[in-house]
């Protein structure tokens, strides 16, 4: 021994531990902290999945309400490119003047479907006690197809099914009513033609 250490002479001799000594301090640690770590890691592992269950839940929903605005777009749209190139389409455009603009209906219509697609396009903007009205012509007289309240000048394209009664369709027109629509035409007339 270094006397400079053990001055007194009461200084322990240096021993080597015991073998198994490390391991039974390490051992004596890990029965205490492991019971509490494990608990925590447990919870925090319940939490991830809880919080990643979720996460999924929303995202699958939320892929799911994409998918179906997706196709039904895409059905609007095939739907709409049938009255365009189907061979039972006919398709009429009818220059039409508004306020003193310049615009267009256009309707595409399918003879098989019994349906219209119909375009509106430079119409000037109702005022807001009135809107446009599409009239069907039939062998039994006029009936009410839709009521357009245009508020802007922003295109319209409505989808209007023909009467489903026995009356054959002749012609079409459009005058300009009160907001919510006439049962005959009363306002003045936008546009009138014959089939």
């Amino acid at each position: 021994m270094d006397g400079m250490n053990d001055w007194l002479g009461m200084a322990a001799r240096p021993r080597t531990p015991r073998p198994d000594l490390k391991a039974q301090v390490l051992g004596r640690a890990l029965e205490r902290w492991a019971p509490r770590w494990s608990a925590w890691l447990a919870a925090a592992a319940g939490l991830l999945l809880v919080a990643g269950g979720a996460w999924s839940y929303r995202t699958v929903i939320g892929l799911q309400a994409e998918r179906d605005r997706l196709l039904a777009a895409l059905q609007g749209a095939r739907d709409s490119l049938a009255y365009v190139v189907g061979t039972t389409s006919r398709v009429i455009q009818v220059p039409v003047s508004t306020d003193g603009r310049v615009g267009a209906v256009t309707i595409f219509a399918d003879s098989t479907k019994h349906r219209w697609l119909v375009r509106c396009e430079g119409l000037a903007p109702n005022a807001p006690h009135q809107s446009y009205q599409l009239w069907f012509l039939t062998d039994r007289g006029i009936r009410s197809a839709a009521v357009m309240a245009m508020d802007t000048d922003m295109p319209m394209v409505l989808a209007l099914d023909m009467p489903k009664d026995s009356s054959r369709v002749t012609g079409a027109a459009m005058s300009i009513e009160v907001r919510q629509g006439s049962a005959e035409p009363k306002g003045p007339m936008v546009f009138q033609l014959s089939l």
